[in-house]
């Protein structure tokens, strides 16, 4: 037999229950419809030198770092963290890079060689902060001039540039790049992005596919296979493994291989200015120029505008490129560029 008190506290629930669902019903008719809440898009910023999209706006400037490429200084360190590398005779059939840095530093640069007249130039015309160890007797009074910021390791030897036991002298300075601010302060230069220099890229929905068909490329130097280099596109990623020597260029600081988005060759006069080889390189008149991406090539030109190399299709503006890192090399026009670079199109050696 259920008690009094037991049947209270049934009804007592019920008439709570249904209290609550009246309630709740009434809160479900007064309500106003819920406008959905739009996500904030984050803001993507591009890469001056590489196209690609980051989420903060880049403010430090460029950094150029002159690179060994002797066979003994190989592989290099921080190589593949350069957003472009120039290549270039110093002397001889002897070629050097000029690493340019913004987007992305490694933990350490180099090794680093000695400065010639054409990598100030260059450096100028970037507003880049310039490391080299050494220089030619031109480029040290271009250098002393205050031409370009630049820091260097025939004063700094063992402060802001340390050797490598692994290797010998003069293929063992490295720069590191902790000491980018201390070194820049040091000989009062800034690095803050104040030229804002870059190049134009590609949108997503834009193909670059136009030329022939390029996925192997050639260039050479000289004689001596060491400096002579070979580009294979990859089509699954869109980029071009480099080989020297016919050995394929890798990072020593993560032992992969570097991978490069554009290749761009560019013809230039070369004069030999000493009995030790060195040159002259004509960065300024312009001339012809080759284009490889996503395994096509096409013919274009290369100017100097307001001190950086650009190329230029025929109608005068400026080449896109497709974003990622980007390989320039410079070739004489003795023997000229058709001479220097072969690349396969169309399954023929061109």
């Amino acid at each position: 037999m259920i008690s009094k008190k037991a049947l209270f506290c049934v009804f007592a629930s019920i008439s709570l229950l249904a209290a609550c669902g009246d309630k709740e019903k009434s809160i479900e008719d007064s309500e106003e419809p819920v406008e959905p809440i739009e996500e904030e898009t984050e803001e993507l910023y591009p890469a001056p030198f590489t196209g690609e999209m980051l989420s903060e706006e880049i403010t430090m400037r460029p950094v150029l770092a002159t690179i060994n490429n002797h066979p003994a200084a190989r592989p290099q360190s921080g190589i593949a963290s350069a957003d472009v590398v120039y290549e270039m005779l110093a002397e001889g059939d002897v070629t050097r890079f000029l690493a340019l840095y913004q987007s992305e530093f490694p933990e350490k640069i180099g090794p680093i060689r000695s400065a010639r007249s054409y990598f100030v130039e260059l450096a100028e015309g970037l507003d880049a902060f310039y490391i080299a160890h050494g220089f030619s007797p031109e480029a040290k009074r271009m250098l002393e001039s205050g031409m370009v910021d630049n820091i260097n390791g025939m004063y700094y030897d063992g402060s802001f540039f340390k050797r490598s036991k692994d290797r010998v002298a003069p293929h063992n300075s490295y720069f590191i790049t902790d000491n980018l601010e201390a070194a820049a302060e040091k000989v009062n230069a800034s690095l803050l992005y104040q030229k804002k220099v870059s190049y134009t890229y590609y949108d997503k929905e834009e193909s670059p596919k136009t030329g022939v068909q390029a996925d192997k490329i050639q260039v050479r130097y000289g004689r001596n296979e060491n400096f002579n280099s070979s580009y294979t596109y990859d089509s699954a990623s869109n980029t071009y493994t480099r080989s020297s020597g016919g050995t394929v260029t890798t990072d020593l600081l993560t032992g992969e291989p570097v991978k490069v988005s554009n290749v761009l060759i560019f013809e230039m006069a070369h004069t030999v200015i000493d009995d030790k080889g060195r040159r002259d390189i004509d960065i300024y008149s312009g001339g012809s120029a080759y284009l490889f991406q996503q395994g096509m090539m096409r013919v274009v030109r290369w100017e100097n505008k307001d001190g950086v190399l650009t190329a230029v299709e025929s109608d005068g503006s400026e080449v896109k490129l497709v974003p990622g890192h980007t390989w320039i090399h410079f070739v004489p026009t003795n023997p000229g560029i058709d001479a220097s670079v072969t690349y396969t199109a169309s399954d023929q050696q061109s």
